[in-house]
């Protein structure tokens, strides 16, 4: 350590907001560059470099083959996927000297489909997959958590080529098995859920969460073992109702109840049931935004959710995708005279009523639901307005917040919300690559088919972030040893020399039982810091050489459970060779 590049730090970073941001820094792993953009410093890239052994080796294990592609890719490919534009601002655009257009790869299903295409074209060379471990990038909006969300990142991306649906699923499940052998490798607390498929397409994937609370993803789970991302969930809805004997709807005062709180406050004071009070749950609530799609259009778009539920704009956002969600602003109200702010309802809303703005609800507003709401009037509701009957959505749309209770949408019971790190996805591609970029080859019948493809991702540098998450306490981070930077972190203790020499021989002798060591030679610095520093750093196992050594003992940690015991010097390096190999 007296010669290792690092400087640990007493002190959080002051713009760090969850645990692996504050420890990677402080403990002399990572170090900011620009926001979203780390370096990797020694101690960091070693933890990198044997995580992106773990995924190389199960990666290999079921027959995947390594290639490597530019970072810097053409415009072309991804014009021919109009992925050029779907990736919107999300993606970092270059242009050469010539006026060329190309682009810093986000992911590379298009240069993995044209590589097969350019070489391959019979069933007999088929199934195949390949993979590599990139560097991507991604223009986040809002880089945040270190490298938790950054907009340059490493990632293992593969692809599967199969020449029938029957023969790709058996590649999907032989990548879900890697998957589940490379995460539990890697110490990580899991689960599976199903998930949306957003920009890479195809008809279902799953992903894999890191279950933390720092994590940006929730997902929900049931005791009957349903698991999905809350923005893939699917909102059971309820039957039809008659409304034969509804009474007719109608217009009610109601000045000052711009919001759900105040207009259900007024309907109990001066509309009272006589069944029970009126709740936010009968009330519709309509919520305006704006589209910007690719191509630059803006679409205005109303939603409707019961008004005892908040919008969730990362579900509505994973609906509208590639689109990207804005604010409907006070312009967009003056462009629209009919909509009367804060009082809007069905009457103007729809592609073919008075507005012309596209009107989709909640699954739960089904035909015979009775609601108040906007009478399109300043200072007015409509009561028992009746769906398919006095009004007609465009359709319906999974934009409700999902909360503890709902019941999951396979009938195995409550939901309970989590939240997640989104560590691995995979993806039932499909023929939407091969489709758009001609990937075909001839079946055993002579006959040109269009290859089905799977896509599979893992966040290589996203898993060291991950990982702390999953694993520190409050003095440091707590590494799983298959992917610490060592197995030992030796520390000398004192002013004397045989301390030093003592400590120096044991590493020695480490190092030849090929026992990975970190050896804390400095002099000059108090025992105190060089502890913190090793619990800082996070070792799996810590040996100090200090007073015991009188005595002929050395003391062996144990960094994760704390608990100590004392060797004999002679015996050290052989004890701990074995406390190594055999966890």
């Amino acid at each position: 350590m007296s010669t290792l590049f690092l400087r640990t730090l007493r002190e959080d970073p002051v713009d760090a907001e969850v645990a692996s941001h504050k420890l990677l820094v402080r403990a002399g792993y990572v170090r900011r560059a620009a926001p979203g953009i780390y370096s990797w410093l020694p101690l960091g890239y070693m933890v990198l470099r044997n995580v992106e052994a773990i995924v190389r080796e199960e990666m290999n294990a079921i027959g995947a083959q390594e290639v490597h592609f530019p970072a810097l890719l053409p415009r072309e490919p991804y014009e021919a996927t109009n992925r050029w534009e779907e990736y919107g601002d999300t993606l970092f655009r270059v242009v050469d000297r010539k006026g060329g257009d190309y682009m810093l790869g986000p992911t590379h299903e298009e240069m993995f489909t044209l590589l097969v295409k350019d070489l391959y074209s019979s069933y007999k060379d088929l199934p195949l997959s390949l993979y590599q471990i990139q560097t991507k990038y991604r223009d986040e909006a809002r880089p945040r958590a270190g490298i938790l969300r950054g907009r340059e990142f490493v990632m293992k991306d593969s692809y599967s080529f199969d020449v029938s649906d029957e023969a790709f699923m058996r590649s999907y499940e032989a990548h879900r098995g890697a998957y589940i052998r490379i995460f539990d490798r890697l110490g990580l607390d899991y689960v599976v859920v199903a998930a949306m498929s957003g920009a890479m397409g195809g008809s279902a994937s799953e992903e894999f969460l890191a279950i933390a609370e720092s994590g940006e993803d929730t997902y929900v789970r049931s005791p009957g073992g349903y698991a999905a991302n809350v923005e893939a969930v699917r909102t059971p809805a309820p039957a039809p109702l008659p409304y034969e004997d509804a009474p007719a709807a109608h217009v009610e005062d109601t000045p000052d109840t711009p919001t759900i709180e105040t207009l259900v406050d007024d309907l109990n004071a001066r509309f009272p049931r006589q069944d029970r009070p009126w709740t936010a749950a009968d009330t519709l609530k309509n919520v305006l935004v704006i589209l910007h799609h690719p191509d630059g259009t803006r679409e205005p778009l109303a939603v409707g959710v019961p008004g005892d539920r908040e919008v969730d704009e990362k579900r509505l956002g994973a609906q509208v995708d590639p689109a990207v969600l804005e604010p409907f602003t006070e312009a967009d109200f003056a462009a629209h005279p009919s909509l009367a702010k804060g009082y809007i309802g069905p009457g103007v809303l729809g592609e073919k009523n008075t507005s012309g703005i596209r009107f989709l609800v909640d699954p739960r507003v089904v035909d015979g639901t009775r609601w108040v709401t906007g009478a399109d009037r300043h200072g007015k509701h409509v009561v028992d307005l009746v769906c398919g009957r006095d009004f007609t959505p465009d359709g319906t749309i999974e934009a409700a917040e999902v909360r503890d209770g709902d019941p999951a949408p396979d009938g195995s019971g409550p939901l309970e919300t989590a939240r997640g790190i989104e560590m691995g996805h995979i993806f039932q591609l499909g023929r939407k690559y091969s489709e758009a970029l001609g990937l075909q080859v001839l079946d055993e019948n002579g006959k040109l088919v269009t290859v089905t493809m799977g896509s599979y991702g893992v966040g290589v540098s996203r898993a060291v972030a991950a990982i702390v998450e999953n694993s520190h306490d409050d003095a440091g981070i707590v590494w799983p040893r298959e992917v610490a930077p060592a197995d030992v972190h030796l520390v000398a203790t004192g002013k004397d020399d045989a301390v030093f020499d003592a400590a120096e021989s044991l590493a020695g002798e480490l190092d030849t039982a090929g026992v990975r060591v970190i050896y804390d030679d400095r002099r000059g610095v108090s025992p105190g810091v060089k502890f913190k520093d090793s619990e800082l750093v996070g070792v799996p196992t810590i040996v100090v050489v200090g007073r015991g050594l009188a005595d002929g003992v050395v003391e062996v940690k144990d960094r994760r459970s704390g608990e100590r015991h004392e060797v004999a010097v002679a015996d050290a390096a052989e004890h701990l060779r074995e406390l190594v190999t055999a966890s």
